[in-house]
């Protein structure tokens, strides 16, 4: 049983982005603006507020805007000193100092278990965070930060999860669950995108997972599913034979931005929600649902 903290977190960032097209023809999902930071700069500070120090992301073709935007700009900040723009200055200065950032390609695009498996040599024999880049959540880190609590309580993987209408579970990864404690489960099975009528509960695995080293081993003998991709809830459900997994559940502030409807929202209720921007957004919003006779 592993005892070592949990310092190191892996954001896959490979996938195509095609539900976004044609906005993600020439640029990465992963680099679409959420008011005015990009998606994975969100989960990149999640993870660093969280205290993760060493981030892994896994990049593809076309992702070099993804280092770029983590890098030094030494011409944009000479720019934005000689204006006297000071307080952008900083903000661009402090992207290249969040953490310990290193990038690994994922080459051919075989699915969520397969960028993990990627992670092997970075991550060695440490526990690990996986984010997905999809998946922003806009909580202080309060879901992580209780996931990596349950990790160094039982030193098993942790998994995190949320109730959904049965409607929608097929979308899902979905676990049979034994409850443990207050919003904590300990996972029997696991099954991925199962029909309504076959669904082991109405717990979805979301976006942030803590796992064991061991996942790597049990990633080694997943079978490639259809077009060759290897699945990562497979990989999950071998590491269920050999070892204890948890699931902890929450309730609010995750949004799918891999969703056109989710991405809105999370435009419209995170720019609310600003000091600068929001007394003017709101007002905007409240004219506009008025003006459009949508109460």
């Amino acid at each position: 049983m592993s005892s070592n903290a949990v310092t190191k977190a892996v954001i896959p960032a490979a996938g195509l982005g095609t539900r976004f097209l044609p906005a993600t023809k020439a640029q990465p999902k992963e680099m679409l603006p959420v008011v005015d930071k990009p998606a994975i700069q969100y989960v990149v500070e999640e993870a660093v507020l969280a205290g993760i120090t060493d981030i892994l992301i896994i990049t593809g073709r076309g992702k070099r805007s993804l280092e770029d935007h983590f890098d030094r700009n030494f011409e944009l900040e000479y720019y934005l000193a000689d204006k006297g723009k000071t307080d952008d200055l900083e903000e661009v200065q402090a992207l290249a100092e969040l953490a310990d950032i290193h990038y690994v390609r994922q080459g051919d695009p075989l699915g969520l278990g397969h960028a993990v498996s990627v992670a092997r040599k970075h991550v060695g024999d440490n526990p690990f965070v996986v984010m997905l880049g999809d998946d922003i959540m806009v909580d202080e880190a309060h879901l992580l930060e209780r996931m990596m609590g349950t990790y160094e309580q039982y030193g098993r993987s942790v998994i995190a999860l949320a109730a959904f209408p049965p409607e929608e579970i097929s979308a899902y990864g979905c676990v049979r669950p034994e409850p443990v404690g207050e919003n904590l489960v300990r996972v029997l099975d696991i099954v991925e995108k199962p029909r309504p009528e076959v669904a082991p509960s109405n717990l979805a695995v979301m976006g942030r997972y803590i796992f064991t080293p061991e996942i790597f081993e049990a990633l080694e003998r997943v079978k490639p599913g259809v077009g060759g991709e290897i699945q990562l809830t497979d990989g999950i459900a071998l590491l269920l034979e050999d070892q204890a997994v948890y699931g902890l559940t929450f309730e609010e502030g995750r949004y799918d931005i891999g969703k056109k409807v989710d991405y809105l929202r999370a435009t419209v209720e995170l720019a609310a929600r600003r000091a600068d921007l929001g007394p003017e957004f709101r007002e905007f919003l409240r004219d506009f649902v008025q003006r459009e006779g949508l109460v």
